[in-house]
């Protein structure tokens, strides 16, 4: 079950898929598209969410497909993340992502944590940066979503990739240090959560 204040972001959230313009429901209908056919083939979704230092958008990617699709209760939908190359997940996307309800724990600490991001009683996703290609990352079968646009033009080529689509977003970490610091981490994650929630809720639609 879903903390409370989280239940009640998605509810809320889900009324609001009216500000996705057109053009953006056109390309995230392609992903919603492909998780589709891979549920109504019996095949799992791996869904890898891509972004340069896997430290911002890319993890606000996975979470919120974890989540997404737990709402909506599809099953077999895995979401990780990754980078061209490792950094850490960065305090300020974490401190977004807890204030809307999210527990966040460090699992390992070190200069790039381990941490568990909890949405529910016993519901969580791990998250931590690396390189798309990761260990921890699935090598065949999935789809590759590019976050961010330094991502998608300087990674031309993913091995073992199945689907690939480009659904960027502007970075926040423009305003890190900022008077706006807050306001534009709060407002990347909810574009990403509207997003996402909006392809699952496609999904469901067409699974019926």
């Amino acid at each position: 079950m879903f903390y409370p204040k989280i239940q009640a972001f998605c509810d809320n959230l889900v009324t609001h898929v009216d500000e996705i313009s057109a053009e953006r429901k056109l390309i995230l209908h392609q992903l919603s598209t492909y998780i589709t056919g891979q549920l109504k083939k019996g095949d799992k979704v791996q869904l890898i969410y891509i972004c340069t230092h896997n430290s911002r958008r890319s993890h606000f990617g996975q979470i919120w497909a974890a989540v997404a699709s737990f709402f909506f209760g599809i099953e077999n939908v895995s979401s990780f993340s990754g980078g061209t190359e490792a950094t850490a997940f960065n305090i300020n996307a974490i401190n977004a992502l807890r204030n809307l309800g999210f527990i966040i724990k460090a699992t390992k600490e070190s200069s790039n944590p381990i941490y568990k991001v909890s949405f529910g009683n016993e519901i969580s996703t791990l998250c931590f940066s690396k390189v798309f290609d990761d260990v921890a990352n699935p090598k065949s079968n999935f789809a590759a979503i590019m976050t961010c646009s330094d991502a998608e033009k300087n990674c031309p080529f993913i091995p073992g990739v199945d689907f690939r689509i480009a659904t960027t977003y502007a970075d926040p970490k423009t305003f890190d240090n900022t008077a706006l610091q807050e306001e534009r981490y709060s407002e990347r994650n909810r574009q990403i959560a509207l997003e996402t929630l909006y392809v699952f809720g496609l999904v469901r639609e067409m699974l019926k």
